[in-house]
């Protein structure tokens, strides 16, 4: 059983953003005009990404999981989409849109599930897990998403970014959100986002391939040096991307700390490195010398399979890094297991 706790998904359509808020800056989709199985993401009249049919269909994204045999995704929405810029009240109120739309995507995935099990008894069953999307520039209105989605929608977590704005994610007044990660026992999942405010690192897609892995360590040494995990022990928080360039750079962290406490112990007693183990990175990190070091450092039970899907930048068969891996079966089965951070 192979379970992809990183994966991406879009509505097949959304209303026109700019005219709904009255303000610019928003994302829509156009239908591909040469390919009906593409659509294309602007930011106003700005070209983004092209997107495939994969990204917005559940029944696409089965018959890839049958040919990779995954058992099962858990989806969140495109960073992109996080629109923490926005008024608190418009995020709030696309929230509500992506989240719905993911909510009935799964529910209608598992009636035709059932449908084809009723056909044929031997079908392996594709199943969609979610996690959520919230105005996390407006802790009041997060956690009110937060319940609504985990009581009512049944959503597994949420996706945030591994920044607010200008908040990082020791920012105490994001500290009702972590509470109720705790108290709905819920999953967080952070994602690295809003790499090119460094306009220097435009060049080369540095933002996606340095500025992101940094934008992750960020987020990391955030919660840990900003006493978050101290505060809220029980907090399941999971980094995409195998923690970004965290893995690599604990040591010198960790050195840091030890030698300018007067710089980096101002918030938390606890040294960065006595946290290893209480979090989770998920296992994309595209080279088998990566992948040992992240097991070494993070810890082999605090390790999940993630992908991107759909993506490029992803692992495009799922599992194939951790499945060529010299770690033993056992290890390896733990690692495609959700029941890790569950």
């Amino acid at each position: 059983m192979k379970v992809d706790i990183h994966t991406h998904i879009l509505p097949s359509r959304l209303p026109d953003l700019k005219s709904r808020y009255g303000c610019a800056g928003w994302i829509n989709i156009r239908p591909n005009e040469q390919d009906p199985n593409c659509a294309d993401m602007y930011k106003d009249d700005k070209f983004f990404r092209r997107i495939e049919k994969n990204c917005w269909c559940l029944p696409e994204r089965c018959c890839d999981m049958g040919k990779t045999n995954v058992s099962a995704q858990v989806l969140s929405t495109v960073p992109v989409m996080f629109n923490y810029w926005a008024k608190p009240e418009h995020t709030l109120d696309l929230c509500h849109l992506l989240n719905d739309d993911m909510a009935f995507q799964i529910r209608e995935n598992q009636q035709n599930q059932a449908r084809l099990y009723d056909l044929n008894n031997s079908h392996r069953e594709q199943k969609f897990f979610a996690f959520g999307t919230l105005p996390m520039q407006k802790p009041e209105l997060a956690i009110e998403e937060m319940s609504r989605c985990v009581n009512d929608l049944g959503f597994k977590g949420f996706q945030i970014g591994s920044h607010i704005n200008e908040w990082n994610l020791d920012e105490k007044k994001l500290y009702p959100i972590w509470k109720r990660a705790e108290d709905l026992n819920c999953a967080i999942f952070v994602h690295p986002w809003d790499m090119e405010h460094v306009s220097r690192t435009s060049k080369y897609w540095l933002p996606w391939l340095v500025g992101m892995p940094a934008e992750t360590c960020t987020a990391i040494c955030s919660i840990l040096m900003g006493n978050v995990l101290a505060q809220f022990p029980r907090l399941k928080i999971c980094f995409a991307h195998g923690g970004g360039s965290f893995p690599f750079t604990i040591g010198r962290i960790q050195h840091g700390y030890d030698m300018r406490p007067d710089l980096c112990a101002t918030e938390c007693s606890i040294a960065p490195k006595e946290f290893l183990g209480k979090f989770y990175t998920d296992s994309l990190v595209h080279s088998q010398e990566s992948l040992k070091l992240l097991v070494k450092v993070i810890g082999e039970d605090r390790i999940m399979l993630g992908t991107d899907y759909p993506f490029p930048l992803g692992e495009l068969s799922p599992g194939s890094l951790i499945q060529s891996s010299d770690f033993n079966q056992s290890i390896k089965v733990f690692f495609f297991s959700y029941s890790n951070g569950a």
